[in-house]
């Protein structure tokens, strides 16, 4: 299955696992590459720069396919040193760098010099457009389905990805609600040049997080995500458990006086982390995209990454045949 986007890419095929935070680890960003996809190293994940060289060499030394490093550049509590985690992926010889967050145009030419390729994740035709004018070499535009940060607009992705492909010179992927081959048969049949995955790559045997997690999302169903922080208009999309809940009591009880502050003890990323590491589903909030009402077992990330490819090539050629 060759598209714009394994020709960018150097990949076989085209399916890219997302930047997740403590997710993306070199396990999981191997495996994906060894069954021809594109696997991605989570920068952030890693505490220092240095630990995240050590990631990109661990990760090196369980697949010589493509990989890729995710940075996601966002305000903090803390300064964080981008610059520095960016520097260690390239000097790694990492060739695929997905950004995220702001505007990766402080970085193009550094990242372009040596030699690498952007990804940058989109929300929004609007921003698509402005990441294809900076330079970037393929875009993800991130559907109202995704998990993590979708955006103000709530657009879902079947008028988002023909909006994109309208607009688009370059290379996208379709990111949000896509978990099988029938998802990845719709986003190229609307344009785009292939997937990107999170959710669905959770839930697969090398993730590197609890088995709890991995047995949640397989009970979830469509229903089972909530939509929280938006009267700060950082909107983001968490696995529906207590603690979520409680966040959207808070939410309602500040009502427009809301402010980070009355909440960041709930979202500590630092809560989110025991949730993966330990198992205890309540333990923090943690981001899970509609996806999950879709995914209904535990595979290997070869097995899915085949599977997925085989069910979108026979419904392209059913679906074509009609036609013929």
């Amino acid at each position: 299955m060759r598209t714009r986007i394994t020709e960018l890419l150097g990949i076989r095929h085209p399916v890219v696992q997302g930047g997740m935070q403590w997710v993306g680890r070199a396990e999981l960003a191997a495996a994906v590459s060894n069954a021809g996809g594109l696997g991605i190293v989570t920068a952030l994940t890693q505490p220092t720069p240095e630990d995240l060289s050590a990631e990109i060499t661990r990760c090196r030394s369980m697949t010589d396919k493509p990989f890729g490093v995710n940075l996601t550049i966002l305000p903090t509590l803390r300064q964080t040193p981008y610059d520095d985690y960016l520097a260690a992926a390239l000097d790694a010889g990492v060739t695929v760098i997905e950004t995220a967050g702001r505007s990766p145009e402080p970085y193009m030419e550094r990242i372009k010099a040596a030699g690498a390729k952007v990804i940058h994740k989109c929300t929004s035709v609007r921003h698509a457009l402005t990441a294809e004018r900076i330079g970037v070499d393929a875009v993800s535009v991130d559907g109202f389905e995704c998990a993590g940060h979708p955006g103000e607009d709530d657009v879902p992705n079947l008028i988002l990805l023909p909006r994109a492909a309208d607009g688009l010179s370059i290379p996208f992927l379709a990111s949000g609600g896509i978990a099988d081959g029938r998802g990845l048969a719709a986003a190229l049949v609307l344009g785009a040049d292939g997937v990107n995955m999170g959710t669905r790559f959770m839930a697969t045997a090398e993730a590197p997080i609890h088995e709890n997690v991995k047995r949640r999302i397989v009970e979830a169903s469509e229903l089972d995500t909530v939509h929280l922080l938006r009267p700060l208009r950082n909107t983001a999309r968490y696995f529906r458990n207590s603690v979520a809940e409680e966040v959207r009591d808070v939410e309602k009880a500040r009502g427009p006086d809301l402010a980070i502050g009355d909440v960041a003890p709930l979202i500590a990323g630092a809560r989110g982390r025991k949730v993966y590491e330990g198992g205890d589903l309540d333990a923090g909030v943690w981001t899970a995209g509609l996806a999950a009402g879709l995914i209904h077992d535990i595979p290997t990330c070869e097995v899915l990454i085949e599977r997925m490819v085989s069910e979108a090539e026979a419904i392209l050629r059913a679906r074509f045949a009609l036609f013929e």
